[in-house]
């Protein structure tokens, strides 16, 4: 068993709600009828996606904003949602963003951000709820990762390691919870029409990616939802990616490493 079946006591967190793939999990689970808690900075775009939820889908939504950045904020809201009236079943760790450069003419503070997000995050809320779940025998645990997980990206160290740790460590922790009822599923997806790319700074290189390596985000997130339900340990959405994250773990580093530097030079 994986992601328990929807019910009225029940709830699904989801960080990086208020947008792309954060938004599409959040779509895709009040389809399916799961109450969802919704979590990000922008509580604008937070109300306006929890009112079209309730309406269409006839389900309870709740709005949490919050920095998950900061460890304060992250002990606050985990807090709150350990003493709420509903059970968190699930947790869509999806919140995360990157920095498009080299790494030392980077600003080490938004580095530091990234590494403070796409990890510490990720980690923290894994480990707040996973101790619940296991005591109730179901619940799932679905941590955003990447296809720059697959391999290092010289002009994207600090993401890509970033990624790195969020595969490993869900991939091993999803072992360790072998008989639990309890799985933790690592997503990797590859370009996906989000607004990750501006986040980044990286339009301009986005923009010459031919079209047939992009996915829609709805897409990467029906993917996403069916692992949690199937309890899968990793989730590689589009046979594309599938390609990506295979050359990425079997190609020689001495050869991979000088071409995707040359690649993000001439970007």
């Amino acid at each position: 068993m994986a992601l328990p079946p929807p019910s009225s006591g029940s709830t699904v967190l989801i960080t990086g709600a208020s947008s792309g793939i954060g938004a599409d999990l959040a779509q895709g689970l009040a389809e399916r009828g799961y109450n969802v808690t919704l979590a990000a900075r922008r509580r604008e775009r937070l109300e306006e996606l929890a009112g079209e939820l309730r309406e269409a889908h006839d389900v309870h939504v709740e709005v949490e904003t919050c920095d998950l950045g900061d460890a304060a904020a992250r002990r606050t809201l985990t807090a709150a949602l350990l003493a709420g009236e509903r059970e968190v079943v699930g947790v869509c760790n999806n919140a995360g963003f990157g920095n498009l450069g080299r790494f030392l003419e980077q600003a080490l503070d938004k580095e530091t951000a990234v590494v403070r997000l796409n990890v510490e995050a990720v980690h923290e809320l894994t480990g707040a709820f996973l101790p619940r779940m296991v005591e109730q025998g179901s619940g799932a645990i679905l941590n955003v990762a990447s296809t720059a997980a697959f391999q290092p990206l010289p002009g994207f160290a600090t993401y890509a390691a970033s990624k790195a740790f969020v595969h490993s460590f869900s991939e091993a922790v999803h072992a360790e919870l072998s008989g639990t009822g309890v799985s933790v599923t690592s997503l990797c997806p590859g370009f996906t029409r989000t607004e990750f790319d501006q986040a980044a700074g990286a339009e301009d290189a986005a923009s010459r990616l031919p079209g047939f390596t992009w996915m829609e985000s709805e897409d990467v997130a029906r993917q996403a939802i069916e692992g949690m339900l199937a309890g899968r340990r990793t989730v590689v959405p589009g046979m594309i990616n599938k390609v990506v994250s295979t050359s990425g773990r079997y190609t020689p580093r001495t050869v991979l490493l000088p071409l995707i530097d040359r690649v993000s030079k001439s970007g």
